[in-house]
């Protein structure tokens, strides 16, 4: 996808740049590394938790649930655990993870291609939405039209959640020093996804929130 060019928000621009980690082999110690610093920046985000919560208090029937850039299916087991009357399928360019429970169907590819074909009534994501362009994203939101439902956490361009960034550099390993604040500077304001995801207000129900931490997070009915 195109990297875009910066949009003036306030005092930071969106800049989109390569995170390392993308372009490492699931294999590579680095990226075992940087997958393990992900899960503690997850958990002190909170942002499974409330993808997960959202989704209990949204879901009373069986249903499908997709998760694009499922990575190594963290998200996709939580959901999974939480909702087993729903089926979950995780979408990535990488190939299934190992030991992924059997019931989590798994598709290796691009989802650009394929989300439109794809028969589901929810579609999450988590620190997936930051890696592309407006005009990507614009894309993206024609894709999602199909849904019912989509839920997604992203991180919050801001100078806090930047001063975090370096704050943790300590604790973190080289891939991920690189990559949180990259994905930080690509991230969003309030108000920029809803646009950006072309959700109309008459057809769309939008709830918008961010936190001091660094998190935007997004939920949007359709019907």
């Amino acid at each position: 996808m195109d990297g875009g060019h910066p949009q003036n928000m306030g005092k930071l621009f969106r800049v989109i740049a390569p995170e390392i980690l993308d372009s490492l082999a699931p294999s590579d110690p680095r990226a075992v590394r940087s997958r393990r610093d992900l899960r503690r920046i997850d958990f002190f985000l909170g942002n499974s938790r409330w993808i997960v919560r959202q989704l209990k208090d949204r879901i009373s029937s069986p249903t499908r649930i997709i998760e694009i850039g499922a990575g190594e299916g963290w998200l996709c087991r939580k959901v999974h655990a939480a909702l087993p009357f729903s089926s979950v399928t995780g979408f990535d360019l990488v190939p299934r993870p190992c030991g992924l429970p059997p019931e989590i169907d798994w598709r290796c590819g691009d989802f650009f291609q394929t989300l439109g074909d794809t028969d589901a009534g929810v579609c999450i994501g988590s620190l997936i939405l930051h890696h592309f362009s407006d005009s990507a994203l614009r894309d993206l939101g024609v894709r999602l039209q199909s849904f019912r439902q989509i839920v997604f956490c992203e991180p919050l361009r801001a100078r806090l959640p930047l001063f975090f960034s370096k704050l943790s550099c300590p604790f973190i390993g080289e891939v991920t020093r690189h990559d949180m604040p990259a994905s930080i500077r690509a991230g969003f304001c309030l108000g920029e996804l809803p646009d950006l995801l072309g959700l109309d207000s008459r057809q769309w129900t939008v709830r918008e929130l961010s936190n001091w931490r660094g998190s935007v997070r997004l939920v949007a009915s359709r019907g």
